[in-house]
């Protein structure tokens, strides 16, 4: 009945000490293993953090100048908003990581203390119960041997004192002394069974107590211990999943910040980027005008067609003052047009140069110019918030003398005076390049004018095509010069048959002038390296002897020996009314 009112409770297992000792320990192992897998996880979430912050940050692009021309694309910042992100995302594995160590980990290891703590205190005053129980009954037991025994010999002495008292041989006085013994003896076993009884009657209220409230209590609260164990654990592992859930928010904040970098991307505004960072402001070259052989045929069936001929005889191998291509030596043939680009593009990736950048096509010139007067601004604004700065700090000192000297003050403001005296004329300076640089870039209207130029070109009589004819060798379709000239031509250029053929070198030949044909102006400067080039300084004036033939150079003279080919994107050309009808192109 007692068990009956107990209810679902651990005293049903009274007799089930061990086994509930060893179940309990087994709990704590749990809670120590479960003490472990959270740790371990937290360590992952820490080295994960880790090198995820690593990776953003090997990815991240470095402090120098290709930063800044990376920073003008749009999949370039998007990259850098992604590289962000991740590390704001590593962040949030490292908040993981530190709930799960204060939340669980610290929690259960503290908790762990008091647990064992507890069930040692339990254990402890269960076996204290056990040892009290057996004490008592080893008390009873004891009780009832020496009962048995004083039953035992007060049997003996009665038997003995009533076998005396039979005997008529024996005298009275052994017969009372007989009687004596066998009442001290059933006195003995009366004392005996006394103690019997009552220490029978304790052990029974003991043992009552031991099963129905000692031991239940302990196992009570054994019981509620164990619950308690089964309930932190079912908060930590809702915990566990709530650290994660916390974070869900800001990850899903870091995870579209990504997808907005990702949707920031402009194909088109990038393109338009790469134009103005390589646009050079040069102009392309216009049509290849019309060269008109037949009239060179026409004229050697002449009246001396047969002296020219005869004079081509005599010198089989001369060659008239042509254009001299300056890959001659150079056996890979490139174009020289090519090699002045690759000059432009290394030096801007080197960032080498004069001052005022005039190594640079017009557009990146322009640029460069410009940013640099910006910087200069920037600089001479910092310049004037110190003076401002100071020139307040002076005037607090010359109200207030004791917070300090204002003569102190001068000698910063007057180096910060020279300071923007020295940035505004520096600005001075790039302000009037940039103006010339604007003054000279050619304007849209230019290309037009530039193509009618050309089509007035290829529209001009044929008288004026065969004068040019006679100014310079046929060609041959690759651009190389073929060796059958024509034999007026040869006459003209060399009136003297006796002279020597000489080599084809890297110089021009000694034979007559060509005619000038107009002047041009140089836009920019050009330093002439290669073979057939001339070197020509900004603004200088020179004569035109040969046009550009659509492959973007123009010959050239300075004086009488000095010659040669220069871009024709470089310099402003005016052509003599007799040579080009009077056209003006830039």
């Amino acid at each position: 009945m007692v068990e009956e009112r107990m209810g679902d409770c651990w005293s049903y297992t009274k007799d089930q000490f061990d086994n509930l000792e060893k179940h309990t320990q087994w709990g704590i192992e749990f809670v120590e293993k479960y003490t472990k897998f959270v740790k371990e996880r937290s360590e992952i979430e820490t080295n994960y953090a880790k090198q995820i912050r690593n990776l953003s940050k090997k990815y991240q692009p470095k402090k120098n100048s290709r930063e800044e021309e990376e920073s003008k694309y749009t999949f370039c910042r998007a990259f850098l908003m992604t590289l962000n992100e991740l590390n704001d995302y590593a962040g949030q594995h490292e908040v993981i990581a530190e709930n799960l160590t204060s939340q669980i980990i610290t929690e259960l290891t503290r908790y762990l203390q008091d647990l064992k703590t507890e069930r040692k205190s339990h254990f402890h005053d269960g076996r204290k119960a056990q040892q009290h129980i057996e004490s008592s009954w080893k008390q009873l037991e004891a009780s009832k041997r020496r009962f048995e025994r004083d039953c035992k010999e007060a049997d003996r002495a009665q038997q003995y004192f009533e076998k005396m008292d039979a005997d008529i041989n024996v005298t009275k006085a052994d017969v009372e002394k007989a009687r004596q013994q066998a009442q001290m003896r059933h006195q003995m076993a009366s004392d005996s069974k006394s103690d019997y009884s009552s220490y029978l009657q304790k052990f029974n209220q003991e043992q009552n107590d031991h099963y129905y409230t000692i031991i239940p209590n302990i196992f009570q609260k054994l019981q509620d211990m164990e619950e308690k164990r089964i309930e932190r654990l079912g908060v930590c592992m809702k915990t566990f999943s709530e650290v994660d859930r916390q974070v869900l928010p800001i990850v899903g904040q870091c995870l579209d910040g990504m997808t907005k970098a990702a949707e920031s991307i402009e194909p088109k505004t990038d393109s338009k980027q790469v134009v103005e960072s390589y646009k050079s402001g040069f102009e392309p070259p216009g049509d290849v005008e019309f060269e008109d052989y037949g009239q060179a045929m026409k004229r050697t069936v002449s009246e001396n067609s047969l002296s020219n001929a005869r004079e081509g005889k005599e010198k089989p191998t001369s060659k008239s003052k042509g254009k001299l291509w300056p890959f001659i030596k150079n056996k890979n043939k490139l174009s020289l047009k090519l090699i002045t680009l690759n000059s432009h593009v290394r030096s801007l990736i080197e960032g080498s140069g004069p001052e005022d950048f005039s190594h640079l096509p017009p557009e990146q010139r322009r640029k460069k110019l410009q940013g640099k007067i910006d910087e200069l601004n920037k600089d001479i604004q910092k310049e004037m918030d110190q003076r401002d700065a100071l020139t307040k700090m002076k005037d607090v000192y010359v109200k207030n003398p004791q917070m300090g000297d204002p003569a102190s003050v001068d000698p910063r403001l007057s180096e910060i005076s020279q300071n923007i005296e020295k940035l505004q004329s520096e600005v001075q300076k790039f302000e009037g390049w940039l103006a010339e640089v604007e003054e000279r870039m050619p304007s849209k209207s230019d290309t037009h004018r530039r193509s009618g130029f050309y089509e007035t070109q290829n529209s001009t009589t044929v008288s004026n095509n065969c004068a040019q004819d006679r100014e310079r060798p046929l060609s041959s379709p690759d651009g190389s010069y073929t060796e059958e000239q024509n034999s007026e031509i040869q006459v003209k250029a060399n009136p003297n048959p006796t002279s020597t053929t000489p080599e084809f070198d890297d110089e021009f030949d000694d034979e007559e002038t060509l005619p000038t044909i107009g002047t041009c102006k140089a836009l920019y400067p050009f330093e002439g390296h290669n073979e057939g080039t001339i070197a020509v300084a900004e603004g200088e004036l020179l004569y035109v002897i040969e046009e550009d033939k659509g492959d973007g150079w123009t010959r050239v003279r300075r004086n009488e020996d000095e010659e040669g080919y220069v871009p024709t994107s470089y310099i402003e050309v005016l052509l003599e009314t007799n040579a080009k009808g009077a056209m003006t192109y830039i």
